[in-house]
Formats: C-alpha cells, structure tokens, sequence
C-alpha cells in the first residue's frame, strides 16, 4: 500500500513547489495613473482630503452604491475580508468605497452602510460628494468607467501605493484574486513609501 501512495505524493509535494514557484514569479507590480488629491465627505459626515488621510499609506480602492442588489454585497465582503487580514502587522493599509450614487448615498445612509460591514473606524472610509468628482475619479483616475444613471461600475479593486500611483488591479469575480490583492498591499506596505518601482 506505502508503493502505491508514494507517486501520489511526489506528484503532491511537485505541484506544491510549483504553484509555489510560480507565485514566487509573479514579478514586480505595474505603475498605473496616478491618483490626484482629492476632498470628498466621509461616512462620518466630516471632510475627507486625500493628501491628509492617505499620504504615505498604502490603500485599496473600490467602486459602490448601496441599493445595489448586484455585485456590492460581495464586493463589501470581500474588502472586509482584505481589512481583517491586514488589520494586524499593516498599520499603513487604508480602504476607500466611492459611492457611484452620491444623490441617494448620503453620509448618514454611507455609515450605516459602513457599520453593516464591519468598517474599522480611521481605516476604511465610504465617500460621497458631487457627481462630477466622482466620475472623474473613476474615469480618469482609476481608469475605470463612467459613471451613469444606470449605476453601471466597475466591480474591480484597485491597489495604490504611497505616492497615489495605482499598481495593479484586481477582478473580483476571480477566485484568487483576493488572495493576490492580500500578498500585494502586504509587500508595498512593507517597501515603505520610498520605494521606486
């Protein structure tokens, strides 16, 4: 029986190296737009400016509204899954959700929003603010899509270092995707703002 296992396992352990391996090249991250500064309005109904709240941080960015039946939920899971395995050994990791349907996401409905999914206070932030600021920001920052009255956006994370510029993107419907986002703002954290790609 001990011969009939042994090529199983040798099989086991190869495909463990390799996926190992394979991981290991995954290779350095792009450098995408940069993200200007920006002010917007928290969840928290206060001021939000890029240049004070992320400056030297490390965050991860996505797209939402919260009357969304669709892909939101999910989306709202899975940052929460991001916030809670880098909460502890990554102080310099921040989330931001913009809203895609600022008219109806008002701070009050964005903290609520926020509580639901367990949002660390000072880490992750939901923002509202004038339509044409968030479009841009989707469009012509993150290279996203344009936001419309259909609430048509982009279910993408986007992970951005300290100097504002976007590294990478991330699908959401992919299984390891998160995994993956996990691993990168975990190393850029770790570079330290300095660091050139």
């Amino acid at each position: 029986m001990s011969t009939d296992r042994a090529p199983v396992a040798i099989l086991l352990l190869a495909a463990a190296a390799w996926l190992g391996s394979c991981s290991a090249r995954r290779g350095p991250l792009e450098v995408f737009n940069a993200v200007p500064d920006f002010e917007l309005t928290a969840h928290t109904g206060q001021p939000f400016q890029s240049t004070r709240e992320l400056k030297g941080k490390v965050w991860v960015a996505n797209f939402i509204f919260t009357n969304c039946a669709g892909p939101c939920p999910r989306m709202g899971t899975q940052m929460r899954q991001v916030q809670k395995e880098l909460a502890g050994g990554t102080p310099n990791v921040r989330f931001v959700s913009f809203t895609v349907d600022p008219k109806r996401d008002t701070p009050e409905v964005l903290a609520a929003y926020a509580k639901r999914f367990g949002a660390i206070d000072g880490r992750w932030y939901f923002l509202t603010g004038p339509p044409e600021q968030l479009n841009a920001l989707s469009l012509d920052a993150f290279m996203l899509s344009k936001l419309n009255e259909q609430m048509d956006h982009s279910t993408r994370f986007a992970l951005v270092d300290q100097t504002s510029r976007v590294r990478k993107y991330y699908d959401t419907h992919e299984p390891e995707s998160i995994r993956h986002l996990i691993a990168d703002a975990r190393k850029l954290a770790a570079q330290g703002p300095t660091t050139k790609p």
